[in-house]
């Protein structure tokens, strides 16, 4: 149910092409930095997310999602899962059509409520692991 391939190829061909990954710095060894310049070499725009508000692969950072000034597609959560409902929340208020959450991040209340409010999601996947499965 968290992971179901219809909705893992809908997130990643359907909905959108500007991903705020939030966790996204400009520490090369974190998985999300090896993650976000996949989502840009198949065409995503990504936009990094995180309390220092770094430029990371070329793209301007925002310390929060309701920093960011445009719309945003599908959010990428690369944070512990004790703290990814409230990134999913935040998802919801910002308007966006998705929440992706990495593997490894998990938090079955903050799924269950984010389908609610309508988004399309996923939890413990990873899409640099997923578009080239797409074929």
């Amino acid at each position: 149910m968290h992971d179901d391939h219809a909705t893992i190829r809908r997130i990643l061909t359907e909905l959108g092409d500007t991903w705020a990954v939030v966790g996204l710095s400009s520490n090369r060894q974190r998985a999300a930095y090896g993650v976000a310049g996949v989502l840009q070499r198949y065409g995503k725009r990504i936009v990094p997310v995180h309390p220092k508000a770094e430029t990371v692969h070329g793209e301007a950072g925002y310390p929060s999602l309701e920093a960011i000034p445009f719309a945003v597609d599908v959010v990428d959560v690369f944070v512990r899962s004790d703290l990814a409902g409230a990134v999913a929340d935040e998802a919801v208020t910002i308007g966006a059509q998705a929440v992706w959450f990495q593997l490894g991040v998990t938090d079955d209340a903050a799924f269950h409520r984010t389908r609610a409010a309508g988004l399309t999601m996923v939890m413990d996947r990873c899409p640099a692991i997923e578009i080239p499965r797409l074929g």
